[in-house]
């Protein structure tokens, strides 16, 4: 498979990637991106380009005494080195997006994608990833793939982003020229510095358990149709894992982690938005605190010159998931926790796809991802209720629950804790609904007919669910 550029392998430890670089390189974006592709077009075209290597790729310092704008000339018009798998064709990159300090598990990565580029055709594909695939990351085990960043972090600072990298160029058995580790915190600035970006959203939905700050969760709703979104809300609708109306899977988020970047990309490349070097200046400001990367300031330079030949109105989008044509299955790791896993029990027809991502005809463009079966007992509002000490229980039971087909309204706390014993209760009259009976054997708790004294569910319950001090995740 292959995917688009930002990435390359760490030499510093055996077996590692390239060490990523501090993003000074970053901030000299500005230089090149305004002075150079607006400014030094326009007044020195006839001027005969420098060679590139003359000058630091990161201090961008002559090592011959030359003068600024001589040097950001060679860059721009000079020749210079392909990029990473431009010989063969085949320029892959990994982008991956995390919470960041701050947050809850900061260094599990929330996105996953492969980006690729197909030189000679011009063409664009975006591969997600879900951050439940299960895969082996040698010495330590069955792991989801989303734990690969944190595991390099842990390792040594800035090191997760490369990583990463390695473990996915391992297990999909595909080179990762490239990658780019963003947190969300410059997601949202960046929107924001743009003034905000308009989304289609196709499917409106109502997350209920969003979260919120101190260990809270919030409602949001989306509704249907195009709307200009902040950073914030940005940030929400690609973050949402609970939403209902088919929106409540990694696979639909991911699906909507896509035509956000999209969207992001439309509004970037905008005139207004490069020849205004106040934007330009915050965006890279923020990238510079919040991105690691391995490109060097050359690869910068000859991906922005690539990137104006790409077709990227007909980017190619795809989504791994356990669909009914999918390449994903439901699956438990070694120590008993929720995984997806390939369909085959292997990773060959995976690695197929992405290897001929661009050869297959079947394969649509723009919004091609297959939208995703609505969870399988949508119309029944299910309540969790935490009854004992073990903070977040309740909203791990949620996501559990959640990836069988079931629709959680609302999760809480119980009036009276600890509670002994786990209970499912229907709150509602009339015959209970079919998830009642699929509920009790998913969870393995004991339907009772009663509330327990001094509980009570929300006025849209259906069925309360008691997590006691005998509930095993």
């Amino acid at each position: 498979m292959e995917q688009a550029p930002i990435n390359f392998l760490h030499q510093g430890e055996p077996g590692l990637p390239l060490q990523p670089r501090r993003k000074r390189v970053i901030f000299l974006l500005i230089l090149a991106f305004i002075g150079c592709l607006f400014i030094a077009r326009a007044v020195i075209k006839a001027q005969l380009p420098e060679d590139p290597k003359a000058y630091d790729p990161v201090t961008l310092e002559p090592i011959k005494p030359k003068g600024l704008f001589k040097k950001i000339t060679g860059l721009v018009f000079g020749e210079q080195e392909p990029l990473e798998g431009q010989r063969s064709d085949r320029i892959n990159m990994l982008l991956t997006g995390m919470g960041g300090p701050g947050h809850d598990g900061p260094f599990l990565t929330d996105t996953i994608m492969v980006v690729s580029v197909k030189p000679s055709t011009k063409q664009v594909a975006m591969i997600s990833i879900p951050r439940d695939l299960g895969i082996e990351i040698p010495g330590h085990g069955w792991k989801k793939i989303n734990a690969a960043n944190a595991i390099g972090e842990a390792q040594k600072k800035n090191l997760g982003g490369a990583y990463a990298a390695q473990v996915i160029q391992e297990a999909f058995n595909t080179d990762i020229h490239y990658y780019v580790r963003i947190d969300f915190a410059a997601f949202e600035e960046i929107i924001d510095e743009l003034d905000g970006i308009k989304i289609d959203v196709e499917n409106g939905f109502t997350d209920p358990m969003y979260p919120a700050e101190n260990e809270e969760y919030q409602t949001v709703t989306f509704a249907k149709g195009v709307e200009t979104m902040n950073g914030k809300r940005a940030l929400i609708f690609a973050r949402s894992r609970h939403g209902n109306n088919g929106e409540g899977s990694d696979f639909a988020r991911a699906k909507r982690q896509q035509k956000v970047l999209l969207a992001l990309k439309e509004k970037a490349l905008t005139f207004n938005t490069l020849t205004n070097p106040v934007h330009v200046h915050n965006i890279l400001k923020s990238l510079d605190k919040h991105l690691t990367t391995n490109m060097e300031f050359s690869d910068i330079i000859a991906m922005m010159k690539l990137a104006k030949e790409l077709d990227t109105s007909h980017i190619i989008t795809t989504v791994l998931d356990n669909g009914t044509d999918g390449y994903l299955v439901n699956g438990t790791s070694p120590d008993g926790a929720f995984i997806l896993q390939p369909k085959t029990g292997n990773f060959d027809e995976i690695n197929s796809l992405m290897e001929h991502i661009f050869d297959q005809e079947t394969l649509t463009t723009e919004n091609s991802t297959p939208v995703q079966d609505p969870p399988t007992y949508q119309d029944t509002n299910i309540e969790i209720q935490n009854g004992t000490w073990q903070a977040g229980l309740a909203a791990r039971a949620a996501k559990y629950i959640q990836d069988k087909g079931f629709f959680v309204a609302a999760i809480g706390n119980t009036a009276v804790r600890p509670q002994g014993k786990s209970a499912i209760i229907y709150v509602k009259k009339g015959p209970p609904p079919e998830a009642l009976k699929a509920l009790q054997e998913t969870l393995k708790i004991p339907i009772i007919e009663h509330l327990p004294e001094s509980e009570s569910a929300t006025t849209t319950a259906d069925i309360l669910v008691i997590l006691g001090d005998d509930y095993q995740e």
